[in-house]
């Protein structure tokens, strides 16, 4: 087994700058928001860490993706149906957690600690899951994964650009609803 490390610069103005990619024989492992270590093997690139560069340029330029790259994210086979599902919620969109867990047959509670397990955060979008009022947590809810998660939605236009989230007023979660483009609950 032949752990290499790849490394990809945020675009300018992203709460994130360097991009941590973990390989593991030419699989995709991890995706970290953070410095690489000098000790990294960055190792040559391979056509599969190309493949992810290619993904993650046009990805923060707002294109079309191409195919992702083969990747190998460890979790429980919950975790894994919870991951499938989410990289069926299309660009731009927003489901709540009780609306994923619906669609897994599962609780939201259960759903949140699987997408607290993603390894792959933007490659599987668990940013794309919401609260139902207000945006919900991200990479363990840090003011940075707030941060991080408010960008990825408005660069994605699922939210406008400076729209207050998470107040507990009904109407202010009506509203958010409706940016993400939510069914108004029963």
């Amino acid at each position: 087994m032949v752990t290499t490390y790849s490394t990809f610069q945020a675009p300018s103005g992203a709460p994130f700058g360097l991009i941590r990619l973990t390989w593991v024989n030419d699989e995709l492992k991890a995706l970290e928001f953070s410095t690489p270590s000098l000790m990294d093997d960055m190792g040559a690139p391979t056509p599969a860490m190309v493949q992810a560069q290619l993904w993650l340029d046009a990805y923060f330029r707002a294109d079309q993706s191409p195919a992702l790259p083969r990747v190998r994210a460890q979790g429980s086979a919950f975790q894994h149906k919870v991951w499938a599902e989410l990289r069926r919620i299309p660009w731009g969109t927003c489901i709540t957690y009780a609306e994923l867990a619906q669609r897994v047959g599962s609780a939201p509670r259960a759903v949140g600690g699987a997408l607290r397990a993603n390894p792959l955060p933007i490659l599987i979008p668990c940013h794309r899951v919401i609260a139902a009022a207000g945006l919900g947590g991200y990479a363990g809810s840090s003011e940075q994964g707030q941060a991080r998660k408010r960008w990825l939605l408005e660069h994605e236009a699922a939210l406008p650009s400076q729209q207050p989230v998470g107040l507990e007023i009904r109407g202010v979660a009506l509203s958010f609803r409706a940016l993400c483009s939510l069914p108004e609950e029963s």
